[in-house]
């Protein structure tokens, strides 16, 4: 295993005071096939923090994600969300919601009706429920949208409804699995801006995952690199630059500096899923 610079990794400070939105201790996972997907992993993010998850594929990201989420039970070790286990998140008077790497809209609803959803199966009374999808809708943009079934959106503005979905819950915890991977270079970058504006406005707690150094960079207040066979963290890196952060960011030095440091991270822990397959 290669050893890792002393200068770039550093633990998370504690950005904020108070009980830690989420703590990781020792999780990991394998499967009941024998392969293990995930090495213990150990993390604490602070509330407010922006924290992305970064490596190459098969490194467990999209794993840790869901075990955040309590999607996938971890083999052993704990994930806490303000001090509670996630199944008993209601108990903290804080919420969560998860935003996938494909919108999942049900194509014969409305845009409304889509967003409506969670708040639908919780029993939220009608009236209630579509002040808070017209607040969701307004958040990101697409108020005049509401009654546009999906097919009739772009693919931008398709995922744009599938994070009002998100935000109608009015979540203090965003986890978020490659929502705009699959989108062009200018909607990615254009919603990109529109959730640190989303995270800034609704002092939200993100843990986000992308392929992206350029998008990681742009988002975080810290990257988390991870290297597959197994899963597991290697290196983490504050992106120390203060908010907000415009397209002229961007282009800037610092971002390069930044840029440069998670590309040679990347590669660090690609070379040490090489050793493994060799």
């Amino acid at each position: 295993m290669n050893r890792i610079d002393p200068e770039v990794f550093a633990p998370p400070p504690d950005t904020a005071p108070g009980v830690p939105a989420v703590e990781i201790l020792s999780a990991q996972k394998t499967y009941p096939n024998g392969t293990q997907a995930l090495l213990p992993v150990d993390m604490r993010i602070a509330e407010g923090e922006f924290v992305t998850l970064l490596g190459p594929s098969g490194c467990g990201k999209s794993t840790l994600l869901k075990m955040v989420a309590g999607m996938l039970d971890p083999t052993d070790g704990r994930l806490l969300v303000w001090r509670k286990p996630v199944q008993q998140i209601e108990q903290t008077g804080r919420k969560m919601a998860f935003v996938f790497q494909a919108p999942t809209l049900m194509p014969w609803a409305s845009v409304q009706t889509n967003v409506r959803l969670p708040l639908d199966l919780a029993g939220v009374p009608r009236k209630e429920a579509d002040a808070r999808v017209a607040e969701a809708l307004e958040l990101v943009g697409l108020s005049k949208f509401a009654g546009a079934l999906p097919r009739a959106l772009s693919g931008g503005m398709q995922m744009r409804v599938s994070i009002a979905r998100g935000l109608v819950t009015q979540p203090d915890l965003l986890l978020m699995d490659e929502p705009f991977g699959a989108l062009d270079e200018i909607t990615r970058h254009k919603l990109d801006a529109d959730l640190l504006e989303l995270w800034r406005k609704k002092k939200l707690t993100v843990i986000f995952v992308t392929h992206s150094i350029h998008e990681a960079v742009f988002l975080s207040s810290r990257v988390v690199m991870m290297a597959a066979r197994p899963g597991r963290v290697v290196e983490e890196f504050h992106i120390d630059e203060p908010y907000p952060r415009t397209p002229d960011f961007m282009v800037s030095p610092q971002f390069a500096r930044h840029a440069k440091r998670l590309q040679d991270s990347l590669l660090r822990a690609s070379s040490l899923n090489e050793e493994v397959d060799a």
